[in-house]
């Protein structure tokens, strides 16, 4: 039996094509270790998104490499590299690591099984360059019955709603690397949900590069747009969302990945009438400053965003949002800086993360003029850290005295509506609650971003010695 041990990086979509891999070997008769010493082949499932990303990938596999030469056993081991690195640089990553055996891309992820056979029976000398197995873009999209072994915790799990991209902002690769978005049919998501809450599962997390573009290509793809489809233009994710809202269970659904571009006031209300959604978005903004926002391609305006969040906190009493912003844009200046952090004063984000801009070979953004300096970037950087730390501690510190539903991780460790899983911050309890099952807490104190809670209904004594243990 062929043994596998897989190394998977990057995000939660990267996580998904990981499991994928894993099902197709499982199903295949191979077996799939941690150890990556007791292994046959590694693969090596990379990230691309930005320089940082691409780094990891690099000395994952230059250590992979390295560690076949330590025992007997591994001189014959075979190293594959997967993933977005391997689909973004398929012409030159076989000359520039001929120590690889076998690149694949993102198409390949289901067939890995054969294609491991393959490279078994390819006799390949000294000088032969590895073998490449990524054909054009990427156009392939998991179904519902695609074989599949979840790497999360039994409690929760990532759900891929669709593949690919076709905004054109102008700071990403994404859609060079993963093609153009293609969605699943409504059917697909629903019958792989109804299968994960039968396998226990308490929170289904909606992935894609685009969530609220949902749908919205196949209705341009109709041949005739005035021929009635199961979903009109822009309301697929209302009607994905209606319907895993009616699957019998207790469990979330969080959204993660929209775009400001295409929220409209019928997602607002279905968000708001369906109790199983989670009170929680995640929408990238990446500025506010029209000026940025038109250099980044961004198809979305300062007033149409202010509006839009307006709206949301109007429409769905409870929410929180999530959004990320981009510092050290070209020809981003002191004035636009300002517009923003005074716009997330404003605002006040209940969850924030912000990135330096990365300058990636391939897109427009790296070609322009007005390149920031990194020292730049990182004052930037800081500013709005310091400012959204304020912020959520104000926030964490209007949540004491709230009860709370919260969904336990491990022992001591769970999240709440608002934490989405690895992003966001954490509720710590000092009594143990059974993982991976809700339970109402009632929160007493906070540490920066993460919270301190009490089981709800706790006798006064046993409370004060547990506030005394926080």
């Amino acid at each position: 039996m062929i043994k596998v041990s897989l190394i998977s990086l990057g995000c939660a979509k990267n996580l998904v094509d990981s499991e994928i891999m894993v099902g197709a070997l499982h199903k295949a008769g191979m077996a799939v270790i941690p150890e990556a010493e007791k292994a046959d082949v590694v693969i090596v499932n990379t990230c691309s998104f930005i320089d940082s990303s691409k780094e990891e990938s690099i000395s994952h596999i230059l250590q992979a490499h390295q560690n076949r030469g330590m025992t007997k056993r591994r001189r014959n081991q075979k190293l594959i590299v997967a993933g977005c690195m391997s689909q973004r640089f398929a012409k030159d990553l076989p000359n520039a690591m001929p120590e690889v055996d076998a690149f694949i891309g993102l198409d390949q992820v289901a067939g890995i099984a054969p294609i491991i056979g393959e490279i078994y029976a390819r006799e390949r000398g000294a000088n032969d360059a590895p073998a490449s197995f990524i054909e054009g873009r990427s156009t392939w999209i998991p179904d519902y019955d695609t074989p599949r072994f979840r790497l999360t915790p039994r409690h929760f799990a990532y759900l891929k709603i669709a593949e690919g991209c076709n905004h054109p902002c102008t700071f990403c690769i994404i859609p060079q690397i993963r093609g153009r978005h293609r969605s699943r049919s409504v059917e697909s998501v629903v019958a792989e949900a109804r299968q994960l809450v039968r396998e226990g599962v308490k929170e289904i997390n909606l992935i894609s590069q685009d969530t609220t573009f949902f749908g919205m290509d196949t209705w341009e793809q109709r041949p005739n747009p005035r021929t009635p489809v199961d979903s009109s233009r822009g309301t697929a994710l209302t009607t994905l969302l209606r319907q895993l809202n009616a699957i019998e269970g207790d469990f979330w659904i969080r959204l993660l990945y929209t775009h400001p571009a295409h929220w409209s006031d019928e997602l607002i209300r279905t968000i708001a009438e369906c109790p199983k959604v989670a009170r929680y978005i995640d929408i990238p903004l990446q500025h506010i400053s029209d000026r940025m926002l038109a250099r980044m391609q961004r198809e979305t305006s300062g007033e149409h965003i202010r509006d839009l969040l307006r709206r949301i906190r109007a429409g769905i009493p409870g929410i929180a949002i999530r959004t990320t912003f981009i510092v050290g844009f070209p020809g981003e200046t002191e004035a636009d800086v300002d517009e923003l952090c005074e716009f997330i004063r404003q605002t006040r984000f209940e969850r924030l993360g912000v990135f330096r801009y990365s300058q990636e070979e391939g897109t427009r953004a790296a070609k322009m003029e007005e390149q920031v300096p990194r020292k730049v970037k990182d004052e930037r950087w800081h500013r709005l850290m310091a400012l959204q730390k304020e912020i959520a501690a104000e926030i964490s510190s209007s949540q004491v005295g709230r009860t709370i539903p919260v969904l336990v991780e491990e022992p001591g460790v769970a999240r709440g509506e608002w934490d989405a899983p690895d992003i966001d911050g954490r509720v710590y309890l000092p009594i143990t609650v059974p993982v991976g099952e809700f339970t109402s807490v009632e929160i007493t104190g906070f540490e920066d971003y993460d919270l301190l809670a009490l089981p709800a209904g706790v006798a006064p004594a046993t409370r004060k010695v547990a506030r005394q243990a926080q």
